[in-house]
């Protein structure tokens, strides 16, 4: 069954309970943290405590920029001060900032992350059972431990890891190790199915499973508001989101796939150029429509269900809910997704 997310953003953890109260009032079935200017898992601490059926995740938390027995640590308590209600989502970011910003190794970042994931898990075998640690990997070893550092068996031990990709050597990635997968905001229903969930499904038959085996979530671009001049104002914050990604040349496969990779080389030149306020007015209407929806709030369920449905199990909109937003606002949108079932 389809269910329908929230974006949590990046926050001080004092600020998220109430937060997290407010997104389970409004309905949603999940709410996803994302590294930026804070800790990705701090925050969804005080959100597991002041909720009760939300559940909470991250979209993503960048995995080379700590190491599996720090990520491991995290994840464990999240799970249990939840009560099974955690999703561990991981990133690779790119080569420039775990280099340079997080100052750890990138190199071959899908190799890396696979095994990166392999060892987490055997890291949580020796957390909840106790076994002798001996996984040794070609990036990452877990082969010494002793009682102080093994937490102890927690009631929901399956932690359910996603991987975030856009290039198909990513999406097989997850579909060799991870549970789920986060689709980048950077896409189009057209891509994800003709090249992510193929590339997903040859992964996944690796180990015996397929792209429908695993949980695949997607952050989507919506330019909402009740009136066309409040969708106007909304449309420029997305066109500038849209040239910022379509400018990095990691996420060229997508342009490639719809023909429109030579926008994208205009907007790197544009980066480089220093030319940033110019990048919005640069993206082709027809990329817009591609990886965009525009709504109201009344018909904006209904339409993500039907974009979307069969293509993905998890759906947000790619923006965190603004402070000022009602409840009843949301649990509108809630609604309408659940009866377009």
């Amino acid at each position: 069954m389809m269910k329908i997310d929230a974006q949590f953003g990046s926050l001080y953890p004092h600020h998220a309970g109430e937060r997290a109260r407010r997104l389970e009032a409004m309905g949603f079935d999940a709410a996803w943290s994302f590294e930026a200017g804070h800790d990705p898992f701090l925050p969804l601490l005080a959100a597991a405590l002041a909720t009760e059926r939300l559940h909470l995740g991250t979209n993503i938390a960048v995995a080379f920029g700590r190491s599996p027995f720090a990520t491991a640590q995290s994840a464990w308590d999240l799970q249990a001060a939840s009560g099974g209600r955690f999703h561990l989502g991981l990133g690779t970011q790119v080569r420039a900032h775990v280099e340079r910003r997080y100052s750890m190794p990138f190199e071959h970042p899908a190799a890396r992350v696979t095994d990166y994931v392999r060892c987490l898990r055997a890291i949580w075998e020796n957390f909840q059972t106790g076994a002798k640690p001996n996984y040794d990997g070609p990036f990452y070893q877990f082969s010494l431990t002793n009682d102080a550092f093994i937490p102890g068996a927690i009631e929901h031990p399956e932690i359910p890891v996603y991987l975030a990709g856009v290039n198909p050597r990513m999406c097989r990635a997850a579909g060799e190790v991870a549970d789920g997968f986060h689709v980048h905001p950077m896409h189009s229903p057209a891509y994800l199915r003709e090249v992510v969930r193929p590339a997903i499904d040859e992964g996944a038959k690796h180990r015996g499973l397929g792209v429908d085996d695993m949980v695949l979530h997607a952050s989507v671009f919506a330019v909402l508001g009740e009136t066309p001049a409040e969708r106007g104002q909304e449309e420029e914050r997305i066109r500038a989101q849209v040239a910022f990604y379509a400018s990095t040349p990691s996420y060229r496969a997508l342009l490639r796939h719809h023909g429109m990779e030579e926008a994208g080389r205009k907007l790197s030149q544009a980066m480089r150029a220093g030319e940033i306020d110019q990048m919005p007015a640069m993206v082709p209407d027809a990329l817009l429509d591609e990886v965009a929806i525009a709504s109201d709030h009344g018909g904006l369920g209904a339409l993500l269900r039907q974009r979307y449905d069969g293509l993905v199990q998890r759906i947000a909109p790619y923006y965190p809910i603004p402070a000022e937003d009602t409840v009843e606002k949301w649990q509108q949108v809630v609604a309408g997704f659940g009866a377009a079932a």
